[in-house]
Parts: structure tokens; sequence; C-alpha cells
């Protein structure tokens, strides 16, 4: 009896490892499987300028905007002070109350150094709160926000490097009750970006122009929790690494194209043993420290090398120049299908007069009948305030 229970328990174990080894990895790599971070509001692009070119920026020319894009561009602007305002309406093919304010701006100390700060608001409209039998509860307005200041330098007159901190805080439940009977409070982290931005003037044919390389690792920092006892999430920490190439066409008309590549540093979600919720069967486990995390999201995917290449996104945007007055902007922005489906075509013009200018962009969606980032504007406007000495 002893001996036929233990061939029944073998012959079992083998049906079950071929099960799980017709799990390809491919298979996997082509399954939904997105990245989870909090405060998502932290990812999406400000203004106007770059999300009218498909969300590039790590390596355009400096403007106000750096701050979210590139921190090393701040060095290597002209002027020696600005401030920059946008707006956007966001998810208007949802709700009508969910809005994104951007207020950044710069002073340069002196030829080499320049220091910034930014804010970032997040409004999520208004939500009403019932408890377990459906009666009204309150009401909240969750809201978001992030506190910038940046440092950047000029190494040379090729490169620069920036460096930035940031205090974060989400206010999403107002203190809500959970439904464990434990009280809610708004999650709070601080996270550092580290940036870096190379230019190299050149001539094509007989036209002149520059090439320029940029790299910003940004918001990393802690983990953020809504409650004493809920797991703590990662915040989007990301690596962005992006080229630009600006070509003078005569004394009146320029264009610019770039290229940037993204990539959460955050790990991906296994799959987990359905008999055994806590044995990971494919990938690694992601409750893992802020360090270990950024390591371990260049390899930990459940579906291997395939799936952590389709983790990466793309953008492509085109910028024209007419005497540095009138812009008209295009790009395109592309999310794997199993990563989350963003794909949308962006547009946009923007106008400068001496000291003010303004940029308005547009973005189409590319991916699905209906989308909720349809219709997305935004609108910034920018002062230069000229020399200060």
């Amino acid at each position: 009896m002893k001996k036929s229970f233990a061939f029944l328990t073998f012959v079992l174990f083998l049906i079950s490892a071929g099960a799980f080894a017709q799990i390809s990895r491919g298979e996997l790599a082509g399954q939904m499987n997105t990245l989870q971070t909090a405060v998502p509001f932290l990812t999406i692009a400000p203004d106007s300028r770059a999300g009218a070119m498909g969300d590039v920026g790590v390596a355009t020319s400096p403007d106000l905007n750096s701050m979210h894009w590139n921190p090393a561009k701040y060095a290597f602007l002209e002027n020696d002070m600005g401030v920059s305002i946008s707006y956007s309406p966001w998810l208007r093919n949802l709700v009508n109350d969910i809005n994104l304010a951007y207020l950044t701006g710069f002073y340069r100390i002196d030829d080499q150094q320049v220091l910034a700060g930014a804010l970032r608001y997040f409004s999520l409209g208004e939500i009403i709160f019932t408890d377990f039998q459906g009666e009204y509860a309150g009401q909240h307005t969750p809201n978001e926000f992030a506190i910038s200041a940046a440092y950047s330098r000029i190494f040379s007159e090729r490169i620069s490097g920036g460096l930035a901190f940031r205090f974060i805080r989400s206010d999403l439940t107002g203190g809500t009750v959970t439904t464990g009977g434990g009280e809610t409070r708004p999650g709070m982290s601080v996270a550092v970006d580290v940036s870096t931005y190379y230019r190299q003037p050149l001539t094509l044919s007989d036209k002149d122009g520059e090439l320029s390389f940029g790299i910003n690792i940004s918001n990393i920092g802690d983990k953020i929790s809504y409650t004493e006892n809920q797991e703590e999430d990662f915040i989007p920490m990301n690596l962005r690494l992006g080229t630009a190439l600006k070509i003078d066409l005569d004394a009146y008309n320029s264009m610019t194209f770039a290229f940037d590549l993204n990539k959460l540093l955050v790990p991906t979600p296994p799959v987990f043993a359905q008999e055994n919720p806590d044995s990971v069967l494919f990938g690694q486990n992601s409750d893992v420290g802020v360090v270990q995390g950024i390591f371990q999201s260049f390899y930990d995917a459940p579906g291997g090398f395939q799936e952590e290449i389709n983790e990466i996104m793309y953008s492509l945007g085109m910028e024209y120049w007419y005497r540095e007055q009138f812009a008209i902007r295009a790009g395109y922005f592309h999310e794997h299908q199993n990563k989350g489906n963003r794909k949308y075509a962006t547009l946009g013009i923007g106008l400068k007069l001496n000291v003010f200018g303004i940029d308005f962009s547009y973005l189409v969606p590319t991916a699905g009948r209906t989308n909720p980032l349809a219709n997305t504007m935004r609108f910034t406007l920018n002062f230069d305030l000229g020399n200060t000495n």
C-alpha cells in the first residue's frame, strides 16, 4: 500500500510538473502584466511642448519645463530667470473634473550654476463615500502634489549635470475608514533625480546642427502607503534616455527630431502558483526594498527577456521653428499592449514673442475605439525674464 501511494504521488507530481512546463516564457510574455506603482501622476507629461512631441524631452533643447524631463538642461538656458505655467484637463472622456497644473521656474546663480523649482498639483475631482449599507458617509476631493527643487551645473561647454529633490504627498481618501476598520492617511514620500545632458555641434552637408543626448533617472525614493498596516507601494522610479538632432535649414528655419526610451525601475508582478498564493511560480518576489527593486526591474519579468523588452516605452517627436517665433510639433508615444497599451499621436503649436511664449498640444489615441486619453489638451505659458544683471 505504501509503495502504491508513493508511486501515485510521484505520477501526480510528474503530471503537474508537465503542466507547468507547458507554460512557456513566450506565452507569459504575451499576457497582460502591467507594472504597478503609486502616484502615477508623476509620469504625466506636464507641459505642452513635450506633450506635442510624443512625450519626448530628455535630450531636446533646454526649456523652462526641463525639471520633469532632464534637470541638467537648465544649466544651458540662455536667460537668467524664467517662469512657466501649464494646465491640462485630464481624462475628459471619463470625468470632467480631473486636472493637472504645473508651475516651474529657474534662477541663474552664475555662468555655470542654476537653481530651479517646480510644483505639480493633480486634482482628481469630487468623490462621494458610502458605508457598508450604501448610506452617504461624506465626500472628499482627492489631490496629489509634488514639490521639486533642482541644482544644475555646467561641467564643460558640452556637458552638464543635474540633481533634483522631490517631496510627494498623495491624499486620496481624506481619512476614510477602510473595510477592515482602519483609518487611512495621506501617503508621503521623498525622492531624488539624477541627470546629465550632452550636446555636440555638427555640420550635415552645408547645414549647421546640434546632436544632443540625455539621461534622467527620476523619482528614486521611498515606497508609499495610505494606512498603517497596508503594504507599501513603489513610486514610479523611471529611467529615461534619448537623443535629439537639430538642423538649421537656413537663417529662418530649423528642424528637430527626437527619440526617447523609458523604463520603470520597479519590479514586475510575478506569477504565483494557484495552489499556494505565496509561492512564486514565474518571475521573482516583488515585495523587496527600493534598491533591490531598481536592479531587479531589469531581469525579473515572468515572461523573461521578451517581457522585459515589452516594458520599454518609446517616443518619437518632431519640432519645426520659423525665426524662433512660431513652432509646429508632432510626435508618437508607444507602450506595449500588455503593459498598459497607451498608444497615441500628438501635435501642437507654439508662439514666442520677446519674453512671452504660449504652447498648445493635442493628443489623438491610436489604440482602441474609445480611450480615456482622447481629446487631451495642454496649455503652457512661458515667461523668459532675461538678464537680471
